[in-house]
Parts: structure tokens; sequence; C-alpha cells
């Protein structure tokens, strides 16, 4: 078992989305603290790789997790969905329980002290 897993989609997505960016490697997935349940999924482009980061690698795709931070993820699968207008990026994360109302945000079972 991986301990960040990405469906075909998501990984044709996020190279995609690596490739709008010239200069970028890959993408950081972060859980940030925000939202009305607490925490939140943030993606952002990576120039240079740094010790600080874990790498994953699926098809084309290159996934960066801050170390610190790879306890909250782990087991999780990142998907891709589209439905009419609408597509996005969809976390299926063991150590999330419970959702904001607008699906924006998420409780983690696992806090950092």
């Amino acid at each position: 078992m991986s301990l960040i897993s990405v469906t075909d989609r998501a990984a044709e997505e996020l190279a995609k989305r690596t490739g709008l960016n010239p200069a970028a490697i890959g993408i950081r997935l972060m859980v940030t603290n925000t939202g009305c349940s607490g925490h939140s999924y943030k993606m952002e482009h990576v120039t240079e790789e740094s010790d600080k980061d874990d790498k994953f690698a699926h098809e084309n795709a290159i996934i960066f997790v801050p170390k610190e931070q790879l306890l909250y993820l782990i087991g999780t699968e990142i998907d891709f969905k589209e439905d009419g207008l609408a597509s996005n990026f969809v976390f299926n994360n063991p150590n999330a329980e419970g959702t904001c109302g607008c699906g924006e945000s998420f409780n983690l079972k696992i806090e950092r002290d």
C-alpha cells in the first residue's frame, strides 16, 4: 500500500496542471488550518525539491507532501471528478472525520500536539 495513492484520472489532471507552470516539477499537497471544521486541503506548484517533503509519483504526476503533515494524509486517495461544468479533486482521507456543511473543510481524527 502506498502512503498516498492517486487515481489515473487525478494523475492526468495533476500532470496537466503542473504543465501550466513551466518552472513546476510537481504539486505540493498540504493540510491547512482553516474553514469552519478546522482543516482544508491546499495544493501549490513546486519548483524545486526540498528535503522537508516526501515525494510520491503516479504516471506523470509528482506530488510532494510536507513530512510534518504526512501523518494527516497516510492512506489518502486523490481522485478527480467532473460533473457538468464543475470539476474538482476529491480526497478520500481515512484520517478525516466530519466535514462542514459546505464541504470545504474537515476535522482530523489525528491532531498534532
